[in-house]
């Protein structure tokens, strides 16, 4: 993995080289962060490094122990299911708050992003697919017109790529979040907004699915 920056924006940048390590697995759960090792690795000053890891333990992607520095942080099994539970309910209320009046700038904003996804599972491209996967529910979340479910879906999102890249890896499963996220567009777009919310608790119920019978998390 190319970990260097350019020069511009080096905190934003220093923040999302170091969350894409993460969530890629570049950087595994357990691993220890050693702060001169980053600033080689990543090009920047410590200053940087230590913001980034500032933010990323506000994130839970890092764990700071004290005396020992940052490590990469592991999703639990118990952890994994409450960030499912809660997803079911948020994304359920933002997809059918979403679809009760759709601009046509919203359901084009969709439609990229899932065509998007849909050619980062033709090429195989894993962070294409989670990129993608964020750019659309970006849209639902602008649409919703709820900032506080926003504020919260946002707060998780870290780690929901973290497991999102999990259960993509998973053979045959990206294709199926394809079919699922198609089936949420095409509810908005209809303005059907309970079709939205069974659609997209479904999408998340499938992808919890696959954590629990696919994924060895720690119980």
């Amino acid at each position: 993995m190319d970990l260097t920056i350019t020069p511009r924006t080096v905190q934003l940048e220093t923040v999302k080289k170091l969350r894409e390590a993460i969530i890629s697995g570049h950087f595994r759960a357990g691993a220890r962060l050693v702060e001169t090792d980053l600033c080689k690795q990543l090009g920047v000053s410590r200053t940087s490094v230590r913001e980034a890891i500032r933010v990323l333990s506000s994130e839970k992607l890092l764990i700071l122990v004290p005396n020992k520095g940052p490590s990469v942080a592991d999703i639990s099994w118990e952890e994994a299911t409450q960030i499912y539970h809660v997803r079911k309910m948020l994304e359920g209320e933002a997809a059918a708050l979403a679809a009760k009046n759709p601009t046509e700038d919203d359901i084009a904003d969709m439609k990229r992003a899932l065509e998007s996804f849909e050619l980062a599972v033709k090429d195989n491209d894993a962070p294409g697919r989670v990129n993608a996967t964020s750019d659309f529910y970006e849209a639902i979340i602008r649409r919703c017109g709820n900032q506080v479910i926003g504020d919260l879906i946002h707060g998780l999102l870290a780690r929901v790529n973290l497991l999102r890249t999990r259960t993509m890896s998973i053979p045959g499963r990206a294709k199926h979040s394809a079919s699922e996220l198609r089936k949420i567009y095409e509810a908005i777009a209809a303005h059907d907004a309970r079709g939205a919310r069974a659609a997209a608790v479904e999408h998340v119920a499938a992808a919890y699915k696959e954590v629990k019978d696919n994924i060895g998390l720690a119980r």
